[in-house]
């Protein structure tokens, strides 16, 4: 019979004995969907200067835009 030297047979023992102790991970989705509640208001302004001779012009034909 063959004796293992002791450096190998640590080795060996200690291989097996981790090989057991594999940490489990798990990743679930969760039961309920996700929601996500955004309140947002939007407000603007837009100021137009113009030449005179331009405003007049929209004054008098209105139907341009």
């Amino acid at each position: 019979m063959k004796i293992m030297s002791a450096p190998v047979l640590a080795t060996v023992l200690s291989a097996s004995l981790l090989s057991g102790c594999v940490p489990r991970i798990e990743v679930a989705t969760p039961k309920d969907p996700i929601t996500i509640n955004m309140n947002v208001k939007i407000e603007h302004e837009i100021h137009i200067k113009v030449d005179k001779d331009v405003e007049n012009l929209l004054k008098n034909q209105s139907g341009l835009f």
